[in-house]
């Protein structure tokens, strides 16, 4: 059982911003800036892949719903979404959860360091047919 599961419970306060059937919003407790909310499915899997088509679609519903939300109240006008896979991917509570991060104009927010590489024709073309053929 994680932190989000016992939050879902009602075991642990939130400042709720979002509730229905399948997902629950609510403020992060170590916000990156002002409106930092966290959006998760109350179906407890820890990573995306393994959500169910009704979560997965129910939280697709509600993101860009909340998303406005915290634009209008926190009078931002750009936001990050972030949402981590394994402990690797620097995933730490191990229950899906999406991150709306307003950025805000005194720089408040989430930082990103891209080290882009180069992707080859050849491998790339592979690459792709692989992942389709897994679909």
């Amino acid at each position: 059982m994680t932190i989000f599961s016992k939050i879902i419970a009602g075991e642990i306060p939130c400042h709720k911003v979002y509730e229905d059937e399948h997902v629950l919003a609510f403020l992060d407790i170590n916000p990156l800036s002002p409106g930092h909310t966290l959006v998760i499915p109350k179906e407890e899997r820890a990573q995306v892949h393994e959500l169910s088509d009704e979560a997965s679609a129910a939280i697709g519903r509600v993101l860009p719903r909340i998303c406005r939300a915290v634009l209008k109240a926190t009078g931002a006008t750009a936001y990050n979404i972030l949402q981590n896979n394994g402990a690797t991917a620097h995933q730490v509570v191990m229950h899906v959860h999406y991150h709306i991060i307003p950025k805000m104009d005194d720089g408040r927010g989430l930082g990103i360091g891209w080290s882009a590489g180069k992707l080859e024709s050849a491998a790339g073309a592979e690459l792709a047919r692989k992942i389709a053929l897994s679909l």
